[in-house]
């Protein structure tokens, strides 16, 4: 049976992240899971049964962040390491594959047998991790970078590096029926634009701002968290209306409300190419996405994602997308069932054996 060892630097969540997603497909592997202590210091139940082939442990102790010069800092990576090769035993895994989420697992390499090394680089890291993503780079196998910006920041670690994206669940998009949530029935009959995604201070909130108050006969509906100060800025905007978070079972429902997708650039990620995972499930329902994205984007979708990189761009492409045909619907909804997570698993797959990860 393949064995797959992963070390994730998230707790496993209901609203999966990219690793969760790329495991539970993974149906024929059994995979150890370990995930970082809870922030709460609350103990969790060790060896959670989430997927029939998945089995989650908490490590007992909180990793220390590369800047970290506590003198326990050895200390408590020897205690994590122990607590795994005493898991590994108790669950007869001989030699896994060791699937990494982070630069900072790199100081666990050697501590325990594995057959291999994944690196699975899905975003840009701080400098102060600049040395261990080398280390752990060099020590990989395989790297799954999940954008061409990645995969150009880490090749000259390794030699085997492939673009694997983000992907979506088109099938969660699927309905044929437009329901109208009953929360969002006021807005019945309105242009209505939708955005999934936390708002914090570094959203850049311009074309935002400035496209609601030039037509004010449009509503913005923002499906996330918004903090304290943000609120108060959107506050002065009565057709910006913060829904909350949504439960990720649902959003089909929410964004079938919506006649326009889209989604802002973040203040603290210039440069940032890695297409987040609601673009995908923005994709899959049809509906026009407006995007926002530095001049030197490279646009995975150009013939079905309208780029916009500034307030007056934004205005004008959303405008836009009201008079688009049906045909880029069924264009969106193709390319989304092409980058679905069972897609980018199975060629996850296929390079694993390929490589002899998996034999």
């Amino acid at each position: 049976m393949k064995q797959i060892l992963c070390l994730s630097y998230l707790p496993w969540k209901a609203a999966p992240n990219r690793t969760q997603q790329l495991l539970s497909r993974m149906n024929d592997v059994r995979i150890l899971f370990f995930e970082p202590p809870g922030s709460s210091g609350a103990k969790a139940e060790q060896g959670r049964r989430v997927r029939p082939h998945i089995t989650v442990y908490t490590l007992p102790y909180s990793l220390p962040e590369a800047k970290s010069r506590s003198p326990f800092r050895r200390h408590i990576w020897t205690r994590n390491a122990a607590f795994i090769r005493a898991t590994m035993e108790r669950h007869h895994f001989r030699n896994p594959v060791l699937w990494c989420t982070a630069p900072e697992q790199a100081r666990l390499l050697g501590r325990f047998p594995c057959g291999g090394v994944v690196y699975d680089c899905h975003r840009e890291w701080e400098t102060e991790y600049v040395d261990l993503e080398s280390d752990l780079a060099n020590s990989a196998e395989v790297i799954f970078a999940a954008s061409p910006g990645l995969v150009q920041r880490v090749s000259p670690c390794c030699d085997n590096v492939v673009l694997v994206p983000n992907g979506g669940n088109p099938l969660l998009c699927a309905q044929d029926e437009e329901n109208l949530p009953g929360v969002l029935s006021i807005y019945a009959g309105k242009t209505i634009l939708g955005r999934i995604g936390d708002v914090t201070g570094s959203v850049e909130l311009s074309p935002l701002l400035d496209t609601a108050a030039a037509r004010r006969d449009w509503v913005f509906l923002l499906f996330g968290r918004v903090t304290q100060k943000v609120s108060a800025t959107l506050s002065k905007y009565p057709n910006i209306v913060p829904v909350g978070p949504i439960n990720h079972l649902e959003i089909q429902e929410y964004l079938s409300a919506c006649t326009i997708l889209f989604d802002l650039k973040h203040s603290d990620q210039p440069g940032n190419d890695i297409l987040p995972e609601h673009i995908y499930t923005y994709l899959a329902t049809g509906k026009p996405v407006v995007m926002m994205a530095e001049p030197d984007y490279q646009e995975p979708f150009p013939d079905a994602i309208y780029t916009a990189y500034d307030s007056t761009g934004f205005l004008r492409r959303c405008s836009k997308a009201l008079e688009e045909s049906d045909r880029l619907s069924e264009l969106r909804q193709e390319y989304a069932r092409r980058s679905s997570w069972a897609v980018r698993t199975e060629q996850i797959m296929q390079i694993l054996e390929a490589t002899g990860l998996f034999t």
